[in-house]
């Protein structure tokens, strides 16, 4: 993966960037404390990808004063998850965010140009996964990555999945998103060549136990290569595709 501090050795390297001035990125302060947050700097440095907001629980004015520390240290594209309406019309008072009511999620600056190994494609089961699936296809496409959608593909009706055998085929990461039973995950993993993510939902009837059924089902799926990560959590799901898809052979 192209870290923040690879590229800073290659803009010295380029002559793009002296070594004073890099030597003063990797020495700032590795986060800034502003009273209700400290503030992750140099998280891109170490991980590739700038520290994201999670906006559930947080005020107007919280967010705002965490999104400013990350422009005045120089962060040029923040996002904001689980971020509600209202809130998100206080915040473009002060700063001219994208909002996306369906993921809940909003977006300060421009969405970056692909630069990802393959395609990242997320799936659904249901209609009603879309709102998780979208939260894992826009941060996806946040940190870089093209991203297929495949939605309503589930196994109630499975000639709808196999139609779209040639992206699950050509995709370098696949995110199965699914509730009720959370069977997609195993169909799509014994289909496909590429890691899947499997992504359980809260959506079914009584028995689903708020996606703990999905949960489970995926948790103990028999195809090899799936992976699983939290109820209803498309972010996650979303950043470690980004992150798979943007390897690179380490020598």
């Amino acid at each position: 993966m192209k870290t923040e501090t690879k590229a800073i050795l290659e803009a010295v390297s380029a002559g793009e960037m002296s070594v004073d001035d890099a030597l003063l990125r990797l020495k700032s302060d590795p986060y800034e404390d502003i009273g209700f947050a400290k503030v992750d700097l140099h998280r891109g440095i170490r991980q590739g990808m700038a520290e994201v907001i999670y906006g559930a629980g947080k005020t107007t004015e919280q967010i705002i004063g965490i999104m400013e520390s990350m422009l005045r240290n120089g962060q040029e594209r923040i996002l904001i998850t689980r971020l509600d309406l209202n809130l998100a019309d206080d915040i473009q008072k002060s700063y001219p965010i994208s909002y996306d009511a369906l993921s809940r999620i909003g977006v300060y600056g421009a969405i970056p140009e692909p630069t990802g190994i393959g395609q990242i494609v997320v799936a659904t089961g249901g209609t009603s996964d879309i709102p998780v699936a979208e939260e894992a296809a826009v941060t996806a496409g946040f940190f870089g990555n093209e991203v297929i959608r495949m939605y309503d593909v589930g196994v109630a009706g499975l000639h709808r999945l196999l139609s779209h055998k040639e992206e699950i085929m050509n995709a370098s990461v696949i995110i199965a998103i699914a509730g009720m039973e959370g069977a997609l995950a195993s169909v799509i993993g014994g289909l496909a060549d590429c890691p899947v993510i499997a992504v359980p939902t809260s959506v079914g009837y009584g028995a689903s136990f708020g996606g703990i059924s999905a949960l489970l089902s995926m948790l103990n799926s028999c195809a090899s290569g799936v992976s699983v990560v939290n109820i209803d959590n498309g972010f996650g799901a979303g950043y470690l595709a980004s992150m798979i898809n943007h390897m690179e052979a380490k020598t």
